[in-house]
């Protein structure tokens, strides 16, 4: 009886529940496949005229591989000559391949997308499926390619060559190596490293590998590098999830307000003879000035070598990013010079993308990045007085990178934002001499302009466009005059989809007074007279901002996707965010709190205003990271506002998070007589009793970016609190996700879908993520 009655019971809530999900609007499999056809591994495939990396050769020559209806081609230029010419001849060459290797390959798709020329250009080699072939230009024949000197070194992958290519740097057993790259005599150059205070090793406590951190001098004589201490710095710690007992993970991981961080002790190795050459200054702090590791460019940051390798020019960074010393050692002895010092009340950055001060020791000068006006800009010293000569660069723009010094002509060349007309975000390229006269704008185009120099200094190549227009990539010699256009970019395939570039928008601030500059993501089959719920993906920086790059694209994150289930999408750059005004950028300056939200809400607003097609009543937003930090706050401190969040691997807590981004952006934990800190205002779990809405929360277990009891702390104050919520966890996934990614989007998706929109989304639907066949599917 009771068994009848359990089926019966349980029959009963399954027909009520069907009842109730067929009165929702449903969104079908194909719904959610025209959607994903707006993802980038849909749309990129079908952008032709692109221009991949330029290969610099000798004599200012390139390569590069450009995109075509039909697969992709490999291009020759010689700028002397103004020709453009096929690199090799890709028919013959895939004839040859397919013959040598039994696999099947066209002219068209070869199977590679770099090659290497030898070095009278006679043959290239290039790589497939982890063979390395050669191919003769003169006879059309393809061969595996011969092993050229002894074996590989067991720690190539993680080798630095030096610049002849003679030596290759690598770090074994906490020690610095270097291996002969002829006959690969091992010698080691340190012998005092040890577990936690190891020369040139890489722990920025959120990101860590295990290549070296050095600079060779030019003459491939010296070393500039580190011993890091991370010997009394705390450990952080992840559990994996397996069958068995889990494997613990332990590395060094300082939190904000730590008596102990990572510190690094300078030092110049030499090589032959081997001896360390120890700087005559205390341990900096791991810190740098272009963010928040020492080798966040990818080499070893702030130091600069003499061209004679006799000195050696870095700049060491304060615990709190407040302090810059600028310093010149004596590459023989290690003595140390202090030349000048600056101090900023909130955080000191060299530029964005680029470390922009320079030492030129023939002059005794060096040229400095300051925002001490409100902008970024350049500055003459005199390296010998450590006083200003000059401001080289003025006015209402920020210099992000730059990117040559031409010491004979007493010019340099760098990029900028917001000096000419429209978009503040748009890039262009310039020229100016040293005494901060002649300048000279080089890429005369609207739209953002992405530059890479020659070696020489004498061409560069201009990839150009606005994220509504595709542009061109074009050669100019370094008056800034067209040599050569490369590539024009066409989307007549991609436009024959039925695919609709973003609304380029702009918006006043929270105050009324900045404009905030954005991209708005509609239905391609948009329908006015329709109400649509908006949805704000957010990422408040302040390093970065959520547009990212401002020059076309095929697809940004899955916002068009979205867009295409039924939604308005939105991205607004707050303030907050860099390349604007020192002032913009410090806005959120000690208490990250604030996220850029208050612009948020206030840019929505103004959109709904001008687009009645904008329903303000269910508006969402969701980010990834520093947005998921962003997403939960404004469901908690906008909760009459946003409806439906999506917070993915935020750093809800920031004194859980590594200690360099915090005390850089809030400034160092400070303990308050009642037993606060500066840093309690930052955190989300105590406002999570705020909750309305539907809110989602996730995060990769094995997160080592940002830990995942980040997010943990705010699941438990939501439980505390008696909120409903969503959580998705990835048991062992990192800060991305990995190959769960698509999963992630679907669920996102779904989310969306059904709390904002009021639709039943599809079940399980699958994402189909796919590589670009024009490249042989690599």
């Amino acid at each position: 009886m009771h068994k009848y009655l359990l089926a019966f019971t349980a029959a009963a809530v399954a027909m009520a529940t069907a009842a109730s999900a067929q009165q929702l609007p449903a969104l079908t499999a194909d719904d959610y496949a025209r959607a994903e056809r707006f993802l980038s591994y849909n749309t990129q495939p079908l952008v032709d005229g692109t221009a991949g990396e330029p290969h610099w050769l000798p004599n200012d020559r390139l390569w590069y591989q450009a995109s075509t209806a039909q697969g992709s081609e490999f291009i020759l230029v010689d700028p002397a000559r103004k020709a453009r010419t096929a690199a090799f001849d890709q028919t013959r060459l895939a004839a040859a391949l397919s013959a040598a290797s039994g696999q099947q390959y066209t002219g068209a798709r070869l199977p590679f997308r770099s090659f290497t020329f030898s070095p009278d250009e006679k043959k290239v080699s290039f790589t497939v499926q982890g063979k390395d072939w050669q191919y003769d230009l003169a006879s059309g024949q393809v061969r595996p390619a011969a092993a050229e000197g002894p074996s590989d070194s067991p720690n190539a992958a993680n080798e630095i060559e030096s610049p002849d290519g003679r030596l290759a740097a690598y770090i074994k057993d906490n020690n610095l190596w270097v291996r002969d790259t002829k006959t690969n005599q091992q010698t080691q150059l340190t012998t005092d490293g040890a577990p936690n205070y190891g020369y040139a090793t890489d722990n920025a406590g959120w990101t860590h590998s295990d290549r070296p951190i050095l600079q060779w001098s030019p003459d491939s004589r010296k070393i500039a590098t580190f011993q890091q201490d991370q010997r009394k710095a705390s450990d952080m710690y992840l559990v994996t999830t397996s069958v068995g007992r889990p494997t613990l993970k332990t590395w060094k991981y300082p939190l904000p307000g730590d008596k102990d961080i990572v510190t690094i002790e300078r030092v110049i190795v030499e090589v032959s003879p081997a001896k360390v050459v120890r700087l005559q200054v205390p341990p900096d702090p791991h810190r740098g000035s272009l963010s928040d590791d020492i080798s966040s460019s990818g080499t070893f940051d702030d130091v600069d070598w003499a061209p004679d390798g006799s000195q050696l020019a870095f700049v060491s960074t304060s615990r709190d990013h407040k302090q810059e010393k600028f310093r010149v050692a004596d590459a023989a002895t290690g003595a140390v010079r202090e030349v000048f010092t600056e101090t900023v009340p909130t955080q000191y950055e060299s530029g964005q993308h680029a470390i922009n001060w320079r030492y030129l020791p023939k002059t005794k000068e060096a040229i400095w990045y300051s925002e001490r006006d409100n902008w970024g800009h350049l500055y003459r010293y005199d390296a010998a007085t450590g006083q200003v000569k000059n401001l080289i660069t003025k006015g209402d723009f920020v210099v992000t990178q730059l990117l040559r010094v031409d010491e004979q002509k007493r010019q340099l060349y760098f990029v900028a934002d917001g000096r000419e007309p429209g978009n503040p975000y748009f890039s262009h390229f310039y020229r100016v001499g040293l005494d901060g006269k002649g300048l000279k704008l080089l890429t005369p185009e609207a739209g953002n302009h992405r530059i890479e120099l020659s070696p020489s200094g004498r061409y560069f190549v201009d990839s150009y466009s606005q994220p509504d227009r595709p542009g061109a990539t074009v050669l100019r010699d370094s008056d800034g005059k067209l040599v050569a256009t490369l590539e024009k970019t066409d989307i007549s395939r991609l436009t024959a989809t039925g695919w609709k570039a973003p609304t380029p928008i702009a918006v006043k601030d929270q105050d009324g007074r900045a404009d905030l500059y954005g991209l708005m993501f509609v239905p391609t089959a948009l329908d006015p007279a329709r109400k649509y719920p908006i949805i704000n993906y957010i990422y408040p920086g302040p390093q970065g901002g959520g547009v990212g790059n401002w020059s076309f694209a095929a697809a940004r994150n899955d916002n068009q996707a979205l867009a295409e289930l039924g939604f308005v999408v939105v991205v607004i750059e707050g303030s907050c965010n860099p390349l604007r005004s020192k002032s913009f950028h410090d806005a959120c300056y000690g208490h990250m709190e604030a996220n850029t939200l208050a612009d948020q809400v206030a840019g929505m607003r103004q959109l709904a205003q001008r687009y009645p097609y904008i329903d303000l009543d269910r508006a969402g937003i969701w980010g990834h990271s520093g947005g998921g930090y962003a997403t939960a706050a404004a469901m908690f401190r906008y909760p009459d506002f946003f409806k439906v969040g999506i917070s993915e691997s935020g750093n809800h807590e920031n004194r859980n998070y590594e200690d360099d981004w915090g005390e850089r952006y809030i400034g160092l934990l400070t303990p308050n007589p009642d037993g606060t800190s500066n840093y309690d205002a930052q955190a989300n779990a105590p406002l999570a009793k705020n909750l309305k809405g539907k809110l989602m929360l996730a995060h990769g277990l094995m997160d080592d970016n940002v830990p995942s009891s980040n997010t943990m702390l705010v699941v438990e104050a939501l439980i505390k609190a008696n909120k409903s919520f969503d959580l998705v966890v990835f048991p062992n996934a990192a800060h991305g996700y990995g190959l769960y990614s698509p999963y992630m989007m679907r669920r996102r998706w779904d989310y969306f879908v059904r709390n904002l929109a009021g639709a039943e989304p599809p079940h399980d639907y699958e994402m189909q993520p796919r590589p670009d066949l024009r490249n042989g599917g690599q």
